[in-house]
């Protein structure tokens, strides 16, 4: 509902466009789902009620519980009655669809108009079933995360919803091996997974493409992992940025202007500062958690474990200075990155392979001959 809320507002705040305009007919359809959110909430709650939705290009979607196909395509409208644990969805020319409540997420229905939420198990034994959302007609908005195909939301056929099934089978044991600390954030902090289409650069093996979104923390939009341990370390660096998002929100960690200058290792393209600490924070966490998996006695891919830590290392020490050198940081945001930097030091006490640092070293210092040759103007005395 954060997108959708923020949406909302948006088209509130906005200057008045003409009469009977796409911004106009935008925020009559943002607010017309609210009744569709209540609906849902009114169902819960065990109230009986009767009310008129509208579909929107062929599909009334209500949050929590599934969507419903209408017969005919476009602004459909549809009669919900809601009483002793079921709804009762009636539309023009078309057969009336039953659908039966239940507890948690999803809601049963025959009718193949129907189409039910799910839900993964929940992260540990006591923890509530996870929606896997792919339904919610807000879960990805125009103004959301802009890389490539990313942008994309995938509705899963039942073979893509084993997949996430069987990542996601795994992902507590992973979790638990990068540290005990990652397997509690990620059950207090997750309340949904997005699935997203897969860019096509991602490759084969255990490369996937996620985002998470500020105003819907908690949730977290990922395409389908290849194995438990990809979809383990997408929790950990995507949490980190929830997380830095939402302290940022609450203090000022500095006064860095949106200048995109500085050099990061792990893309092409100058970062700003704050895209800068939000990039390195994630990155420091992943090279955490890779160190504590390496160092799991008779693990499988440990090798690559090793590799993974010592590359994200060294991308993370090729930008801290740009960070602890800056005049921008707040007293609090000084404090921050300098945990930060000692965080990264403390590492050193349980070195990578000599192989793999020299391999990471190599790889940190190409990236940045590389982006020095494309954005020399742009690199900061500070960051070398």
């Amino acid at each position: 509902t954060g997108p959708w809320a923020r949406s909302c507002l948006r088209g509130l705040d906005a200057a008045p466009g003409p009469a009977g305009g796409e911004r106009e007919r935008r925020l009559r359809r943002d607010l017309a789902h609210f009744s569709a959110i209540a609906a849902v909430v009114a169902a819960g709650a065990g109230i009986p009620f009767s009310t008129r939705l509208t579909a929107r290009a062929g599909i009334l979607a209500l949050p929590s519980l599934g969507a419903l196909h209408t017969a005919r395509s476009g602004d459909v409208p549809v009669d919900v009655t809601c009483t002793e644990g079921r709804l009762v969805l009636r539309q023009a020319d078309a057969p009336d669809v039953t659908v039966h409540l239940e507890s948690g997420v999803g809601a049963w229905s025959g009718a193949l108009a129907w189409t039910p939420a799910h839900a993964l198990p929940g992260l540990t034994p006591t923890a509530p079933p996870l929606p896997l959302d792919d339904l919610d007609p807000y879960r990805e908005l125009p103004d959301g995360p802009g890389h490539g195909d990313l942008r994309t939301p995938l509705a899963l056929d039942d073979a893509e919803r084993k997949r996430w099934l069987q990542a996601w089978s795994g992902t507590a044991l992973a979790l638990r091996a990068g540290g005990a600390q990652r397997l509690a954030e990620a059950g207090t902090l997750l309340r949904c997974l997005v699935p997203l289409e897969t860019p096509p650069d991602v490759g084969t093996g255990r490369g996937s493409c996620s985002a998470t979104r500020r105003e819907a923390f908690g949730a977290l939009l990922s395409s389908t992992p290849p194995d438990p341990v990809t979809l383990a370390a997408t929790l950990v660096h995507e949490l980190q940025h929830a997380k830095l998002a939402a302290l940022s929100d609450l203090v000022t960690l500095h006064r860095a202007g949106p200048a995109a200058r500085y050099f990061a290792p792990w893309r092409a393209d100058p970062r700003p500062y704050d895209g800068l600490l939000q990039g390195t924070y994630s990155h420091l966490a992943l090279a955490a958690f890779h160190q504590r998996r390496a160092l799991v006695g008779g693990l499988p891919d440990r090798d690559w474990a090793w590799a993974q830590h010592a590359r994200y290392r060294a991308q993370v020490g090729a930008a801290l200075p740009a960070l602890v050198g800056s005049p921008d940081l707040t007293v609090r945001g000084r404090r921050f990155v300098d945990e930060m930097a000692a965080t990264h030091e403390r590492m050193a006490e349980h070195p990578a392979p000599r192989g793999h640092v020299a391999r990471a070293q190599a790889y940190v210092a190409a990236a940045r001959t590389l982006w020095t040759r494309r954005h020399a103007s742009a690199l900061p005395p500070s960051n070398g």
